[in-house]
């Protein structure tokens, strides 16, 4: 494993390993003061319970080394034997003089003591340490805990690290079938047996090459449409040119149809080259809000093509309570291409219909295949006919720069194209 694999191992050690710091922060600092106020509260029920037992001295035998006792009367003080490993003789009086409480916590000469106090008519006895019982408390504790968290944290780590060490092996397996994405030779069956999200990655970059495997494919067979398509209209350019310097074709025949074929080239220079501006402009902001007048846009359409075959009947119905929205301009780009490609297909009616803010074209030729449907927006797919465009591709791609969708559907007798607001689209 070389040092970029095992960057994650590292990272998670570093991390266990501050975690571990913490951990010794809050044993070693945080959790003895944080036990301070606890033991503080015990040790009061530590110095009282003694003084509530007896009414006179305590027995020598039955003092605590911790706890010492001392007795007040009006002109008199005793103590305890063990007064001296409490607290110095001397400071007596001038630790007795800040006892202003019932109990509590005095600090002379930076040292601590806790003492409590009870009262009767004739004598009034105290009970008072110093913090070794706090300390003793606070040590026992954590002599308790430590090794108990230690154990716990030394195993979570462990499996921390045992769990890190399967995510990069795993890791390394994605790598490795990324690297490998465009090699036939290579593995790519997915063996991860958890269902986790690493697995569900995996599958997303299975699907991804499955995908680019795909979109190459088309990508291939495109360009050889392309090549096909362009090639066509060059190919009787050529010929006729050929047949003219030869003598064999008329000149002003010859012309006329290096003209038509030359049309028809730049036509369709025109719109690869929309079909890639398309794409620039889906990343773009478009006004999709704007209001078009279709009505006049349709009439507009149907006077450009109705003298292309004078057999074709053109029928119009308009709601004029609907509403379409985007640029007049691609509108028009839309009809453009549906009525061309419709009056190639269409036998004797083409019907253009509003209603409900859906516009539906209609023409009564043959029925398109169902498998035909599936890809019929591909550009340069080869057609019913055997050609191939870019027509529905362009059609397709402009009204979803608008947020419209298009459903084609074979009727009885021909075929609908229905253009209609994408759902969700105000």
């Amino acid at each position: 494993m070389n040092p970029q694999q095992n960057r994650l191992s590292k990272q998670l050690l570093l991390v266990v390993g501050v975690a571990f710091i913490l951990l010794f922060i809050s044993l070693g600092i945080v959790l003895p003061r944080m036990l301070i106020p606890v033991a503080e509260k015990n040790i009061y029920n530590y110095l009282s319970e003694p003084l509530k037992m007896y009414d006179r001295d305590v027995d020598s035998d039955l003092l605590d080394t911790e706890i010492a006792y001392i007795y007040l009367t009006e002109d008199s003080m005793a103590t305890s034997p063990n007064i001296d490993k409490v607290l110095d003789s001397p400071k007596i009086n001038k630790i007795l003089k800040l006892m202003n409480d019932p109990y509590g916590k005095i600090i002379y000469n930076h040292k601590t003591y806790y003492y409590y106090t009870l009262k009767n008519d004739e004598i009034t006895k105290i009970a008072i340490s110093n913090d070794s019982y706090i300390n003793r408390t606070k040590s026992a504790i954590l002599k308790t805990i430590f090794p108990l968290v230690l154990a716990t944290c030394l195993l979570i780590g462990l499996m921390l690290v045992f769990w890190s060490s399967v995510i990069v092996r795993k890791i390394e397996k994605l790598k490795d079938k990324i690297d490998n994405i465009d090699n036939p030779n290579y593995n790519h069956k997915i063996d991860f047996e958890i269902d986790d999200e690493i697995r569900s990655l995996a599958l997303a970059i299975e699907d991804m090459r499955i995908s680019l495997i795909s979109q190459e494919k088309v990508r291939n067979q495109m360009y050889q449409n392309i090549s096909h398509d362009f090639k066509t209209p060059l190919t009787v350019i050529k010929s006729y040119i050929e047949a003219v310097e030869d003598g064999v074709e008329d000149k002003d025949s010859a012309f006329q149809t290096i003209k038509e074929q030359t049309d028809k080239l730049e036509q369709k220079v025109r719109s690869l080259l929309y079909l890639n501006k398309l794409d620039y402009l889906k990343d773009k902001e478009v006004d999709k809000t704007k209001f078009i007048d279709m009505e006049s846009l349709i009439q507009e359409e149907v006077d450009k093509f109705k003298f292309h075959r004078k057999d074709i009947n053109f029928e119009v119905n308009y709601d004029k309570k609907s509403k379409f929205y985007g640029s007049k301009e691609n509108w028009e780009t839309i009809l453009d291409n549906l009525l061309s490609n419709f009056m190639r297909y269409a036998d004797k009616t083409i019907r253009i219909t509003v209603k409900q803010n859906k516009l539906y074209l209609y023409n009564d030729g043959e029925p398109i295949d169902k498998d035909f449907l599936e890809v019929i927006f591909t550009p340069f797919r080869k057609g019913i006919k055997g050609e191939f465009g870019l027509g529905l591709s362009i059609v397709k791609k402009t009204l979803n720069l608008m947020d419209y969708d298009i459903l084609i559907r074979n009727e009885k007798k021909g075929v609908s194209f229905i253009m209609s607001r994408q759902k969700g689209v105000k």
